[in-house]
């Protein structure tokens, strides 16, 4: 009990020591290398996403099951690879050696795929694109501890919308040459951003050791906050229910779009996520992190009912992509600035690994989920079930009390 008060009081003296500390030039200089090299990776990713369903389903014997199966797969490695990633960097007080490996993976990933000819190939490629953010982790700790709760938000809004702008150009890039490209060269033409962003960590960063941990190999779950438990909790199941991005293409390729407008539907959503995480992110500073997580959830319901309702009306499908852009605006900024806030300072990787990991691990089944109901129930079921989760998840958000 003592050592939990005495967490419990470093804690708060680290907050109101941050709380009074200007934000600095190193820190803002630390802020832009780490957007940048985010903008150039999800250039290259983003490259390859739009297509991500249709290259896949073009492969022999690939049927819904299965793309929900490697999407969902690849959604798992993700909170697996940030967890362990989370850990090993609090425990051994190393950061940028994951961030770099971790735009490095990503490079080999899309080789991987130029040169793969039939779809179980894919998987091995899938599992190193999806481990590639080790980084993240890392990354989010480091922003979370050069910043001030005053400007936390917006540095991660920043982050964000930097990294959705990377993705805007990567789907344009696709828009304009795939026709004359096609799936492998594309995809060779991917590594290269990526190569971009792991030089610019390795010469640009400076590794500043973490504050080092007492007893980091006693964290379990217990000595995690309420609030920090709640959160968890509600976001893995709110990740049940929340299925692939490839779902809502494909679904929309299911009433009538063209493949070559797919990548389109992509960039629009992509871009409204961009546009609002700045938006988000400040918002979050003035009014709290907990209304702009519920108006976030809130908006990922309504994006359900309207593909819903819709879907007699394919002309309004892209009004449903622009729901779904704020969405994941919302809560791609709020969710990491949440967590890092409720976290023991000198645990922060540590809690935000054990985050990713818990909501990526729903996102397996949460994928297979929505492929077998696609499948065997109705094209319309994800939908519904994922709507029922959402709803859950923002009445448990209820619980949560954040002073």
């Amino acid at each position: 009990m003592s050592n939990h008060n005495d967490l419990s009081q470093h804690q708060e003296l680290n907050n109101e020591e941050r709380q009074s500390m200007p934000e600095t030039s190193d820190a803002r200089r630390t802020v832009r290398i780490f957007s940048w090299a985010s903008f150039f990776n999800d250039m290259g990713s983003d490259m390859i996403y739009p297509i991500w369903p249709l290259f896949v389903t073009s492969f022999a014997g690939v049927d819904m099951a299965i793309l929900g199966f490697i999407d969902g797969l690849g959604d798992a490695i993700v909170s697996l690879s940030q967890a362990l990633s989370g850990y090993l960097s609090d425990r051994f007080r190393k950061r940028k050696i994951f961030i770099w490996l971790g735009y490095f993976f990503a490079a080999i990933s899309r080789l991987g795929y130029a040169l793969s000819s039939v779809w179980q190939n894919l998987i091995f490629f899938r599992i190193l694109d999806r481990a590639g953010k080790i980084r993240g982790s890392p990354r989010d700790a480091i922003i979370a501890d050069i910043s001030t709760d005053d400007n936390r938000g917006k540095n991660f809004g920043f982050l964000k919308t930097m990294d959705n702008l990377g993705a805007v150009v990567g789907i344009i890039i696709t828009i304009l040459l795939f026709k004359y490209l096609g799936f492998k060269n594309l995809f060779l033409l991917a590594c290269i951003p990526s190569v971009i962003g792991t030089l610019l960590i390795i010469l640009f960063i400076k590794e500043k050791p973490p504050a080092k941990p007492k007893e980091i190999n006693k964290l379990s779950f217990k000595d995690f906050s309420f609030p920090l438990k709640i959160v968890s909790l509600l976001s893995a199941v709110f990740s049940l229910g929340s299925f692939s991005y490839s779902f809502l293409l494909i679904f929309a390729k299911t009433n009538g779009y063209k493949d070559s407008f797919i990548p389109l539907l992509y960039l629009l959503f992509t871009a409204v996520a961009g546009l609002s995480s700045l938006p988000f992110g400040k918002i979050s500073d003035k009014i709290g992190r907990k209304p702009v997580l519920l108006i976030s959830f809130l908006l990922w319901g309504i994006t359900c009912i309207a593909f819903i309702f819709l879907r007699s009306s394919p002309l309004l499908i892209p009004l449903a992509f622009i729901l779904y852009g704020l969405h994941r605006g919302g809560l791609d900024t709020v969710q990491k600035t949440f967590i890092s806030e409720l976290s023991p300072p000198e645990y922060k990787a540590s809690v935000l690994g054990f985050f990713q990991m818990t909501v990526g691990l729903c996102a397996l089944p949460s994928s297979l989920i929505a492929g077998f109901l696609w499948d065997k129930v109705h094209i319309l079921a994800p939908f519904i079930f994922s709507i029922i989760l959402t709803l859950i998840s923002s009445l448990i958000l209820l619980f949560v009390n954040k002073k």
